[in-house]
Order: structure tokens, then sequence, then C-alpha cells
């Protein structure tokens, strides 16, 4: 038996009484205006939120906000402004010195301006050594809070996700906040 079991044995062995867990009832923050909320969150960390509107392109909003992005990867179709689909790239390694990612994001958390993402392109370093990130949710795909959020993956099958809000920081002992340390330096989130 390993001691891992050992302690178990032991710990059910003197447990008394127990108990059913109990049911879990949540009051947790709700927003009137999810999307305001939304942005409001999203800049606060050093990103922006970009409600599309009717007729809108969104390779034209993308272009007014980052001209000067030369070598723009994404794989989704209707991305007419990327110069490259990194799927096509055998080596990750290859990615470097890209200025632009644009993704798509599953849905956006109102309480903290995140996004869930999961895996939908060949390399998943692409979400995080690119310049600057794009990431396009649909507009009622906002939740209010974590809680809705976690309960919003449970169905989901992926091998990677995560929550991104904002514009990677850190910042050292000093106090010094850094951008991009981690990953983009920009993040943009367009809301269809």
């Amino acid at each position: 038996m390993s001691s891992k079991n050992d302690i178990l044995s032991a710990i059910r062995s003197h447990t008394g009484k127990r108990y059913n867990m109990p049911d879990l009832t949540l009051d947790a923050i709700v927003y009137e205006d999810k999307i305001a909320q939304f942005s409001d969150a999203l800049q606060a960390a050093g990103g922006k939120a970009v409600l599309l509107q009717p007729g809108e392109d969104v390779n034209d909003i993308i272009r007014q906000h980052f001209p000067d992005a030369a070598r723009i990867a994404s794989n989704l179709p209707d991305i007419t402004c990327a110069t490259f689909n990194p799927d096509d790239l055998a080596d990750p390694r290859e990615l470097n010195n890209t200025d632009l990612a644009i993704v798509e994001g599953h849905f956006g958390v109102a309480e903290n301006g995140a996004v869930w993402i999961t895996r939908q392109v060949k390399h998943k370093a692409l979400y995080f050594i690119s310049n600057s990130l794009v990431m396009l949710i649909d507009r009622e795909a906002i939740v209010n809070n974590m809680h809705e959020a976690y309960k919003r993956t449970e169905g989901m099958t992926y091998d990677f996700g995560a929550f991104i809000s904002g514009p990677s920081k850190t910042a050292d002992i000093e106090q010094a906040l850094v951008f991009g340390a981690h990953g983009p330096v920009g993040v943009l989130v367009i809301l269809k």
C-alpha cells in the first residue's frame, strides 16, 4: 500500500459522522449592461473593446487600430487583412516577429474583461508571441462573472484554454510596470 493510501485510510478510520456537501447558492455580481462593463474592465486592464456596427468591416477596424502592422497572422476565413496563415508554419519559432494575431474567442467576462480562448490554431504560441492580439467574440456571448464563465466551459472539449484580459504586464519589486513581458503589448477585442 502506498503512503497516500495509508494516510487516506487513517483519515477514513478516524472520521466520525459524514455530512453531505451543502447546496451552494451564490449571489454573484450581475451587470445591467454587460457590454459596457466588459469594455470598462478591459480598458482598466490595458486593452480596448470595439463594438462592430452594422455595415462595418472587421478588417477595416483592425487596420484602423493597427495601421503599422506588417506581419499579420490569422487562420480565420473572414480576415482578409492577414498576411499569412499561422497553421501553414511547421515550427512555432517561425511566429517570432508577428506584429498582430487575430483569433476567435468563445466568450467574454464582464467582471474582468477576460476572453476565453481555446486552441484553434496549430501553435498556441501565437496567442503570446505576437506584439498585439485581436480577439473576436459575439457581443451576445458575454457572461457576468467568472462563476458563469467556468460553468460555460464545463461542456467544452479542448486541449488548451486560457482567459486573456488585456495585454501582458508585470511589475517588479520597485513597481516598474512593464507591458509585453510575457505576451502581447496590445489587446483589442472586437464584439461582433
